[in-house]
């Protein structure tokens, strides 16, 4: 399935394989999202599968919008392989 990125109620849903193929695509459309705004909430609960790259990625992007004073917020604990994957990395408490 590829990537989707939806607006649903102020929350950016991503939906369907978060992988180091299109992370590029998903920090591109957030960064132009981010300069536009004052926070950005994120959610992960319909990601089929995320390797490391892309929590990486996520991870870099929260960051540089806290830099910025602004909010990020990563939705995902009820996500099992989302979850898994960020505890494998120690991010697990990033994740709402």
């Amino acid at each position: 399935m590829a990537l989707q990125i939806n607006y649903n109620s102020g929350v950016y849903e991503i939906k369907g394989l978060l992988n180091s193929q299109n992370s590029v695509y998903l920090e591109n459309h957030l960064n132009a999202l981010i300069a536009a705004s004052t926070g950005i909430v994120l959610s992960l609960e319909k990601v089929t599968a995320i390797d490391q790259y892309a929590i990486k990625s996520v991870i870099a992007l929260q960051e540089q919008t806290i830099l910025m004073d602004k909010s990020f917020y990563i939705i995902g604990k009820k996500n099992k392989c989302v979850s898994e994957q960020f505890d494998t990395l120690h991010y697990n408490d990033l994740l709402l």
